[in-house]
């Protein structure tokens, strides 16, 4: 095994791979990985490579629309990343293990002829259907208005969540909060509760970079770190005395470096020590092949001067309005890009279709 990445586990830090693809994850399980990821661009990037093509054409035999494939392979690379993972699972009495496979983003198209209650109702409709007999999936909902309307009822359906796109706390407080409430309605108790909450981290300092200029050259790169450390503190206190025997987790993620200049392991090395690392192949990577050896740093917050540098110069809801405009961009054009993909198969393997 990789020193440097069993370096970063002992921190205390769980390593998931934001792949499904089966080589990478074979290769990260032998690491020590214990859980992934999916999500339309992973899955599009799988297809592209060709590997799925006979199951595409038996798919497209079957009479199934491009949507409709493309939603039966992400299952199957779900499912068959699920069986892989299923001895962590088993082992950790369902702590880790799991694998996340996200809701369709096409709901928060806003070209869609959809109200936001419609959205949560479909929400809702799919995160039970995607669910049903994967003991240890995790069904990806995004901090939307409409994704955070529909926790509580699938929260209360005893579904294991893994609520993204959320990159403030107000984000997080909303989803915890609705999440909670619904933990409290299962009907099978709180023993198999388990719910994670994904930060995006490098996406606030590509934001800063171009929005926040006037940040100093110490604070400037920081603002993503400072928030999930701050956001993390409040997670662990406020699941200190709620006696779930599961973990209540964050997931560190976008813990992918944008500029060239900047380590790779950046934000891993920033936020070892708690909770799970979403990390992309390349991250991971290039973790195994460093001479870095990782301490416990999640808890140790920037200097006080640049945390209130930060909270000075920063607007927080300009920040939000900004990503979530964004990351809802992010998140609706893979999905489309996907079914494109699916459509250019079935030309490529039934000319006649």
């Amino acid at each position: 095994m990789s020193n440097p990445i069993q370096s970063l586990i002992d921190t205390g830090t769980k390593l998931y791979l934001d792949s499904v693809e089966p080589s990478e994850l074979d290769k990260n399980l032998s690491w020590g990985a214990v859980g992934a990821t999916s999500n339309p661009a992973i899955i599009s990037g799988i297809v592209a490579e060709g590997s799925l093509d006979s199951d595409i054409e038996s798919l497209l035999g079957d009479g199934l629309s491009d949507e409709d494939v493309a939603w039966e392979l992400t299952d199957r690379l779900v499912s068959a990343a699920e069986q892989k993972l299923m001895p962590t699972f088993k082992s950790s009495g369902g702590n880790t293990g799991w694998v996340s496979f996200e809701l369709d983003p096409l709901l928060e198209d806003p070209d869609a002829a959809m109200s936001d209650a419609q959205r949560t109702e479909q929400y809702i409709e799919l995160g039970k259907k995607w669910a049903k007999g994967h003991p240890n999936r995790m069904i990806k909902v995004p901090a939307s208005k409409a994704g955070l309307a529909a926790l509580e009822e699938l929260a209360a359906a005893s579904i294991t969540l893994n609520v993204t796109l959320m990159f403030t706390a107000d984000q997080y407080l909303a989803a915890r909060d609705a999440i909670w409430r619904g933990a409290q309605r299962r009907t099978d108790g709180l023993d198999q509760f388990k719910s994670v909450y994904s930060i995006f981290i490098s996406r606030i300092d590509v934001y800063t970079e171009k929005h926040v200029s006037e940040l100093s050259d110490d604070a400037q790169g920081l603002v993503g770190i400072l928030n999930a450390k701050r956001i993390w503190k409040m997670n662990q206190e406020f699941w200190a005395d709620k006696n779930c025997p599961l973990e209540q987790e964050l997931i560190f993620a976008s813990t992918g470096t944008k500029k060239p200049e900047d380590a790779p392991w950046k934000y891993v090395q920033a936020l070892a020590g708690s909770d799970i690392q979403t990390n992309p192949p390349a991250t991971n990577e290039a973790v195994a092949e460093s001479d870095v050896s990782f301490t416990r740093t999640v808890d140790q917050m920037p200097d006080a001067s640049i945390a209130k540098e930060i909270d000075e110069k920063l607007d927080v809801q300009d920040m939000h309005d900004f990503l979530m405009a964004e990351g809802i961009d992010k998140f609706v054009k893979p999905q489309r890009s996907l079914i494109a993909l699916i459509a250019d198969k079935r030309k490529e393997l039934s000319p006649a279709g």
